[in-house]
């Protein structure tokens, strides 16, 4: 296990826009459980709170005619898994992480959820050295670009469009598998079909996860019955 250096901490804490006074607080956020030492997983719970309340309240303010479900929606988008690895990946989180010796050997500084585990730590640790204020105007720094590139228009994803389309016609749902997997486990890619039997369309989509081919696969059989319906 190796820890990271003070010029490493210094240069994290200009990309967050916070200045620790407890740098244990820093420390321990940084610290993966595979670490056996004072680990983040306690500091992930306030984070994931605090994430989510900044969220929610963005798109409150930024939406003010969206009704629940599609607040619900933005929020999730933001502050799933995959997006705040993005968000750490720019923070350059990887460099700074503290892990176990077989952590580190697998891959673990660049696993998503690893990632997306620490911003959520480090939120709280935040939360915890500063203001409650504060603390949320940190954390709305970081989610600024994914909460100005969302869209209530956009968050119904493909997969859930696609299944609307068909009921609306009282048709079959699609049918999605996976055809093949490749990669390790840290870095798989999946290849998915779907298929509308009853039309006897299909398409296939790679992605990074299975959800995510799914529903890129969803998104071009909807272009599919588009072209259809136009001719």
């Amino acid at each position: 296990m190796s820890l990271p250096s003070q010029s490493l901490l210094t240069a994290l804490q200009r990309r967050l826009g916070y200045q620790f006074a407890d740098t244990d607080l820093l420390r321990r956020a940084l610290t993966h459980r595979s670490a056996q030492r004072d680990h983040n997983e306690r500091l992930e719970f306030l984070g994931d709170a605090l994430i989510g309340m900044t969220a929610a309240a963005a798109f409150f303010q930024r939406f003010p005619d969206a009704d629940e479900g599609a607040l619900s929606r933005l929020r999730a988008a933001v502050v799933s898994g995959q997006s705040l690895a993005r968000i750490a990946q720019s923070l350059e989180l990887s460099n700074c992480l503290i892990l176990g010796e077989s952590e580190r050997k697998s891959g673990g500084r660049h696993r998503q959820s690893i990632l997306a585990d620490c911003l959520e730590a480090l939120a709280g640790a935040v939360f915890l050295d500063a203001s409650v204020a504060e603390a949320q105007q940190v954390v709305a720094g970081w989610l600024q670009e994914s909460i100005e590139a969302a869209s209530p228009s956009d968050v119904v994803d493909a997969k859930t469009r696609l299944q609307e389309w068909l009921q609306g016609r009282g048709k079959p749902l699609p049918e999605y598998s996976v055809i093949e997997v490749k990669g390790v486990d840290h870095e798989q890619s999946f290849r998915v079909q779907c298929r509308l039997v009853h039309l006897q369309l299909r398409t296939e989509a790679v992605g990074s996860s299975r959800r995510g081919a799914e529903k890129l696969a969803a998104a071009d059989m909807l272009e599919k019955l588009a072209d259809s319906v136009d001719d």
